[in-house]
């Protein structure tokens, strides 16, 4: 994927297209619409306004998961297929969340409904070694290109222990970490995820923001795509730091690309101190590409962690790397346990999708993709809108920001009031993306032309309404 228009360089395998001229919106106008699509939801969502009053009994915030709560209220979900989810209130709503990605083959995959009812026959939970996780353990060191893996539940699992691999093998406890970067909810990776600017020290050098619940140990914390900060934050502590953890594209502040070159010097740099560079591809993984964003940036880390889009929508994730650094894991230095680790049924989503994601499919998706980001940058030129496009793989999303978004202080410089009219009127409307107005949108495999005219389509009609 390349860009349409370089305003500032960024990695030739991501897309950015920023306009050279836009017209302020003024903040009445976002105002005014948001008022009416709040209305226009709470009139159409009482089934899901029901739900919520009694999942609150027995859920706090009524929810399963902390981002998934919103005012008034969420939209409750009861059944999916293909590209579509169905609502409590029987609406038919396009879903371009997937599941952050876990549902890249979409929902109900008939390939992986075929691996799962196979494994069902087998077993649900063997507790020992089995073919069914050597076989999926190769399928993912072939694709990914890395040594060894080992199998987790979740994402946090996954980077907690590539941690602890990085501490075993170095004798270092430090953790350095990117302003803005998430990478789950083991107390030194909520540091600084998305912290008050004005508690968070001096861009150049931001302080890290520890939450008063936490025990994050010696963490350390740098901006995105600012190479100079990084050679200074070696330089004084690379002796204290065990590994450097980072998204090789973030994914929890919108779409965040590297700059061209980022990413080459920040290996060159990890091997210089003996810092130990990990690659967060929980949310990257397939959607960066058949081969991982590693691979397609090309960039090889030390250690990487994977979960999502590896399982066909089971509950599954990874990481693995480099052998000299596993056999931390094969000397005991570094015990990794887990109960479900490996269990058949996640193994059969990876045989899934190892069928199912193939060079060629996720080429086409991401065709689809470019052209629903061309598109848009079309109709973002025609209403003169402060806005431009980012895209990575199968993901995309409008950053309401007449500049190019490099890092976490550029993100909250954005405009959160268009970004939130944006996700309601298009939810008003079938469409659903995450609630946090700063996630993206998922092309997936069961996604076609009909949803990508959709998509763009809706985008117009709302440049339409807050241009009206």
């Amino acid at each position: 994927m390349t860009t349409q228009a370089a305003i500032q360089s960024q990695h030739a395998a991501t897309h950015r297209y920023v306009p050279s001229t836009s017209t302020p919106v003024s903040p009445e106008k976002v105002a005014s619409v948001l008022k009416a699509e709040w209305e226009l939801f709470t009139q159409g969502t009482k089934a899901s306004e029901t739900e919520s009053k009694r999942a609150f009994n027995s859920l706090p915030l009524g929810v399963t998961s902390s981002f998934q709560h919103w005012d008034p209220y969420p939209i409750s979900i009861s059944s999916a297929k293909g590209a579509y989810m169905t609502d409590v209130d029987g609406r038919q709503l396009l879903d371009l969340s997937m599941g952050f990605g876990a549902m890249l083959a979409g929902h109900l995959n008939p390939i992986v409904i075929e691996e799962i009812e196979a494994s069902l026959k087998q077993g649900m939970l063997f507790v020992t070694p089995s073919p069914t996780s050597t076989d999926a353990a190769e399928r993912i060191c072939k694709r990914f290109g890395i040594d060894q893996v080992r199998f987790t539940n979740s994402g946090t699992e996954s980077t907690m222990y590539a941690v602890r691999v990085a501490r075993s093998a170095t004798q270092k406890m430090g953790i350095l970490k990117i302003e803005g970067g998430y990478h789950g909810s083991y107390d030194p990776f909520v540091v600084s995820s998305k912290p008050p600017v004005a508690e968070a020290g001096d861009a150049e050098e931001p302080t890290p923001y520890i939450d008063s619940n936490l025990v994050p140990g010696d963490i350390y914390v740098v901006p995105f795509n600012n190479i100079e900060a990084l050679e200074r934050m070696f330089a004084s502590n690379a002796n204290k730091i065990a590994c450097f953890i980072v998204e090789p594209v973030l994914e929890n502040i919108a779409i965040v690309l590297p700059d061209a070159g980022y990413l080459e010097r920040v290996r060159e740099l990890c091997d210089q101190y003996n810092v130990i560079l990990i690659f967060d591809e929980v949310k990257t993984g397939l959607t960066a590409g058949a081969h991982g964003a590693s691979a397609r940036l090309g960039v090889k880390p030390d250690l990487i962690t994977l979960a999502k889009s590896i399982g066909g929508g089971l509950p599954l994730a990874a990481f693995g790397g480099k052998k000299k650094y596993m056999d931390f894991v094969s000397n005991g230095k570094m015990a990794h346990f887990g109960t479900f680790n490996g269990n058949p049924l996640a193994m059969a989503g990876v045989r899934a999708i190892d069928r199912i994601c193939t060079d060629e499919a996720l080429a086409a998706a991401e065709e689809l993709n470019l052209q629903a980001l061309t598109r848009i940058g079309q109709i973002i030129d025609e209403y003169q809108l402060p806005a431009h496009t980012v895209g990575f793989g199968v993901k995309g999303c409008v950053t309401w920001s007449t500049t190019p978004v490099r890092n976490y202080r550029d993100y909250k410089a954005t405009d959160f009031g268009i970004a939130e009219a944006h996700w309601l009127f298009a939810l008003n409307r079938g469409i659903i993306t995450p609630p946090g107005l700063d996630e993206q949108w998922l092309i997936s495999l069961a996604h076609g032309q009909a949803e990508i005219d959709l998509l763009v389509e809706d985008f117009r009609e709302f440049a339409k309404a807050i241009r009206a």
